[in-house]
């Protein structure tokens, strides 16, 4: 896993992709007392960072293989952005998601030409359910966090970071499986930039795993970021641990106030998911203060008809 690789990546993607803008606010500086550059990936191509992974995984693929399809299991965002990357190509996309997965996302992903299979809400459901569907169609499976070609895609995300700030002094992304994670513990280790995970309190696996030294499964994850409630990724883990300066862990209230200030300050909308990173950023002032630090906002893909906190909604 090499910077190169990176390079190739996005040289390779960058025709179907947005090159997303940085965003900054002074009001959040202030309340931060950094310096934020937020990397809106959550305007990029299906609404998250998911598809420059997705299509570096698809590019990267023969002719031969690619007529057979491709797949994968998804809790949405992924799905949707492969169900894209092989609309591109021309080819089928089967998406297996959890039955509880957000009605976007079921949406987009069938928007998007994907054919959609429904399983249990397990882990072990998605990918008996891959399993089945590779065995017979042929298709080759993409998964959405532990793949190669998955992280260095994902890594193009931070190498246009850096390319459209001034030296950083540390970059944090969220982490589920790990593929942000990782891809941007690539780049930003060339580039001495230092790189922190931000992850839900009720999802804490790559927390106990990074004390623990060895990878620790999730056992349940009731979070309100429904794109990180999955396990981290062996490769994943593997660069995180060699690569990466901290793990911090965020409640739940303090995602639900992240997101909400992200979208009332900056004016555009994340979900849950993307606003893990600010909401460490505001509960722990002294990891960050006086630095320069690039946010990775992962994602849009909000259900605006029926936010997940809507009990909780209020102004500001």
């Amino acid at each position: 896993m090499t910077l190169e690789a990176v390079i190739q990546a996005q040289a390779r993607i960058s025709p179907h992709i947005h090159r997303t803008p940085v965003l900054t606010s002074r009001r959040l500086n202030d309340e931060a007392q950094a310096s934020l550059f937020f990397k809106a990936e959550n305007l990029q191509k299906v609404g998250a960072f998911k598809a420059r992974g997705a299509l570096n995984a698809v590019l990267s693929l023969d002719s031969d293989t690619l007529a057979r399809g491709v797949a994968t299991h998804s809790s949405g965002n992924h799905g949707a952005a492969l169900a894209y990357a092989a609309s591109i190509v021309g080819v089928t996309a089967h998406v297996v998601m959890p039955e509880d997965s957000l009605p976007n996302k079921i949406a987009a992903v069938r928007g998007y030409g994907g054919k959609l299979t429904v399983c249990k809400p397990t882990l072990a459901a998605r990918e008996a359910a891959c399993e089945t569907i590779v065995r017979e169609t042929g298709a080759t499976e993409i998964h959405p966090y532990d793949d190669d070609r998955i992280i260095t895609g994902q890594g193009t995300a931070a190498l246009e970071l850096l390319s459209q700030t001034e030296k950083l002094d540390l970059i944090i992304t969220p982490v589920g499986g790990g593929g942000l994670l990782a891809g941007t513990a690539v780049v930003a280790k060339d580039a001495r930039v230092s790189v922190i995970a931000a992850e839900p309190a009720e999802a804490d696996d790559a927390y106990m795993s990074w004390l623990a030294g060895k990878r620790i499964l999730p056992e349940t994850t009731h979070t309100i970021a429904d794109g990180l409630r999955t396990g981290l990724g062996e490769r994943n883990f593997a660069i995180i641990q060699s690569h990466i300066d901290d793990v911090l862990l965020v409640t739940e209230e303090a995602i639900i106030h992240a997101t909400h200030h992200l979208m009332h300050t900056l004016k555009t909308v994340v979900e849950p998911s993307a606003a893990v990173p600010m909401a460490a950023i505001l509960q722990n002032p002294d990891t960050f203060a006086g630095k320069r630090v690039g946010v990775i906002l992962s994602g849009g893909n909000l259900n605006l008809n029926a936010p997940p906190w809507l009990p909780s909604l209020g102004a500001e």
